[in-house]
């Protein structure tokens, strides 16, 4: 574990060493503040990751400290210590910044789990800093992908090591999983972001049409070639041309593709001369090119030589972690469309979370949308979503697989997660749902590495 910076703030001496020496032993660096007074200057004059803040002092509350430490830096983890373990207390100290609290007589492995957390936030956040600041350096957000999962994390690191190379890409992934956004990321990340990237779907055109498209055509190369037209090569050239739905590709098409892949040239229709360009190609599909290969419809070699690299975006179902965050943005973006300020009943929330998005983010995109306009209250509610709670399956975040044991433990983790967040993080709470002792949830927290 990381070694943090803490700052316990208690009026009882007594606690304050038993806190003291416990996170010492740790290796933390620990520092005590005997009163809310005392414990601004010390925010004021030092550095803290973390502060261990009593909720019931003389003078200062709790309520009182923790607000003006936020205001100072509100980037210092605060977690509250109360005799008073209420969930009006707990909620009245998370709405102003805290993060999670704990109840006296305070116990040391529930410290432990806090601890873990902290250290995996500021982790994950400087993860995040470090790569906005990547981005920035070359002019570019990454503000469109809104993750929290590992596999998405790790995809983006991916992005940015692959951009600096000028493999051909192939990226693989069911509709609406933000292929085309992947690619753009590529695009912007790589040198040639100076220059364009050209988007072409190849489903969307006749054979003959996208060959034209792809590639020109010369004055009476066919019925209707009037004039003389640039393809989408030649615009491409020194960028980047992204080709969506590679799938669909017709054998004489891709016997082009591949020519262009192996000599970087090609011709215009009814030409023979061949033109060079410099454009880096970028495919994506939601087909199985590897089946096709097998079948025949779609060329081996050309198929090796677009997945030179190969990124797989996930599907949102299998990335459930995600969620929360993408709501919470959608949501506000379609508010600030639309000139509105919805909020979200909580019944409606956990049939968002609940449900399997076949249209992956996309479909949550319409969903969102379509809610933040037609709801006539404040809030968003179940009435406002295109489905209901009996047309979500009971295990619909849950694929069972392997061992009885493995699958029990699925639910078991799905039912916590769920728990934890109808609890707004509140163990005991979440215990009294679950039906537990709250040492036993902080066990079962710490077996399956849960994160907020």
């Amino acid at each position: 574990m990381r070694k943090l910076s803490i700052l316990i703030v208690d009026d009882e001496k007594s606690q304050r060493e038993l806190l003291r020496d416990f996170l010492r032993s740790k290796g933390h660096t620990v520092l005590e503040a005997k009163n809310g007074e005392t414990a601004i200057k010390s925010v004021q004059n030092g550095h803290f990751n973390l502060i261990l803040l009593d909720y019931k002092m003389p003078g200062m509350d709790g309520m009182e400290v923790l607000k003006e430490i936020k205001r100072i830096n509100p980037e210092i983890d605060v977690v509250i210590i109360t005799a008073f373990g209420t969930v009006e207390t707990a909620v009245e100290a998370i709405k102003v910044g805290a993060i999670d609290y704990i109840t006296k007589p305070v116990d040391l492995e529930q410290v432990l789990l806090i601890l873990d957390r902290v250290v995996d936030r500021r982790k994950l956040i400087r993860e995040n800093e470090m790569l906005k600041e990547e981005l920035g350096k070359k002019g570019v957000t990454a503000e469109k992908f809104i993750y929290k999962s590992q596999q998405m994390k790790d995809l983006i690191d991916m992005a940015v090591q692959v951009a600096e190379s000028q493999a051909s890409v192939l990226i693989q992934g069911e509709s609406g999983t933000g292929k085309e956004l992947l690619a753009r990321l590529i695009h912007n990340l790589s040198p040639r972001a100076r220059k364009t990237i050209i988007v072409v779907n190849c489903g969307a055109l006749q054979e003959n049409l996208l060959e034209s498209e792809l590639f020109g055509h010369e004055k009476g190369a066919f019925t209707g070639a009037s004039s003389q037209r640039i393809g989408r090569f030649e615009e491409a050239d020194g960028g980047t041309l992204f080709l969506d739905e590679i799938g669909e590709l017709s054998p004489s098409i891709q016997v082009k593709l591949l020519r262009f892949l192996q000599e970087r040239e090609f011709q215009r229709l009814g030409s023979n001369v061949d033109i060079q360009v410099d454009v880096r190609i970028i495919s994506a599909t939601n087909r199985d090119l590897e089946m096709q290969v097998k079948k025949g419809t779609f060329r081996e070699d050309l198929f090796y030589r677009l997945k030179v690299v190969t990124m797989a975006l996930p599907p949102l179902r299998e990335r459930k972690e995600d969620l929360p965050k993408l709501i919470d943005h959608f949501k506000e973006q379609f508010n600030k469309k639309n000139f509105k300020n919805k909020g979200l009943k909580p019944e409606a929330r956990e049939l968002l979370l609940n449900y399997d998005y076949p249209g992956n983010v996309r479909e949550l995109v319409n969903i969102i949308e379509r809610a933040v306009v037609i709801a006539r209250g404040q809030d968003i509610t179940t009435e406002d979503l295109p489905f209901k709670s009996s047309s979500i399956p009971e295990n619909s975040s849950m694929k069972l697989s392997g061992t009885l044991r493995e699958s029990l433990e699925d639910r078991e983790k799905l039912l916590i997660d769920q728990a934890m967040w109808r609890a707004a993080n509140n163990q005991s709470k979440a215990a009294e749902i679950l039906g537990m002792s709250e040492r036993m949830l902080r066990y079962k927290l710490k077996k399956y590495d849960h994160k907020n």
